[in-house]
């Protein structure tokens, strides 16, 4: 996959398929700015890579705040000279049913889930129309089908499939040479699930991890690697003729 001379901006990129997404983009020649609310995870990554001899650097940034955005996404410019690719990755699950869920804890999980990714579009679409671009939405197999105990995580990346078409439509039909993706990753062994297991009790944490795991034909959750190549690839002109797609990664679960 080649990203060579891209420049990428990854959120959400300090852990999990962000920290693996932004390795993968450097390994591919993209220039990669790491952003997350974490400063101290986000640093580590971009001194991580840019002790391998990648380019890299950090940007904080909290994905909910629409300011922010502006903020980064003109630094990023004016550092660089052009955004070509970006991933919106940052994301949290709260595993929990109904009835237990809040109106706070669900407007918590949109919010992040989903009103970033519209901020976080609709701003790389602003710097992008006059010389393309890739934008990759990270959305989930919980987008396509649903899970009793994840009401609000369904619901939000949900929300990301379907806005990730209109805008791919949108971008097509003005011709700004921007492709809009979502990648669809089944259960992957991350800190967004070992953190959403650990606020169950111990036995309902085991017998939700039994249940998902004996739900994949092929037996394990996926590593974060794994997914990040698919992202890259969607992101890198080898996916040059996909635009409002969605690329499911989940070891056969929605194959059932």
């Amino acid at each position: 996959m080649n990203c060579q001379d891209k420049v990428a901006l990854v959120t959400g990129a300090g852990v999990g398929i962000g920290e693996a997404t932004c390795k993968a983009l450097a390994a591919a020649g993209a220039t990669v700015v790491v952003s997350d609310i974490d400063e101290a995870a986000g640093l580590r990554v971009a001194d991580e890579l840019t002790a391998a001899g990648y380019q890299a650097t950090f940007i904080a940034l909290d994905v909910c705040n629409e300011e922010q955005w502006r903020t980064v996404i003109n630094e990023v410019v004016e550092r660089f000279g052009r955004l070509q690719i970006l991933i919106n990755n940052a994301g949290i699950a709260n595993i929990c049913g109904i009835e237990e869920e809040t109106l706070e804890g669900w407007r918590k999980t949109n919010t992040i889930n989903n009103d970033a990714v519209f901020l976080g579009t609709r701003e790389a679409i602003r710097v992008m129309k006059n010389s393309g671009g890739s934008i990759v939405n990270i959305s989930s197999i919980e987008g396509i089908v649903g899970d009793p105990m994840l009401p609000a995580y369904n619901a939000s990346k949900g929300a990301v499939r379907a806005f990730t078409k209109s805008i791919a439509l949108y971008c097509a039909d003005r011709g700004y040479g921007i492709r809009v993706n979502s990648m669809h990753p089944g259960y992957v062994a991350t800190p967004l699930v070992s953190g959403a297991l650990a606020r169950l009790s111990a036995n309902d944490a085991e017998a939700f991890a039994q249940r998902v795991v004996a739900s994949i034909p092929m037996g394990r959750m996926a590593e974060a690697d794994e997914i990040a190549n698919g992202v890259v690839f969607l992101a890198s002109d080898d996916a040059s003729y996909m635009t409002g797609s969605e690329l499911i990664m989940d070891g056969g679960y929605t194959a059932r």
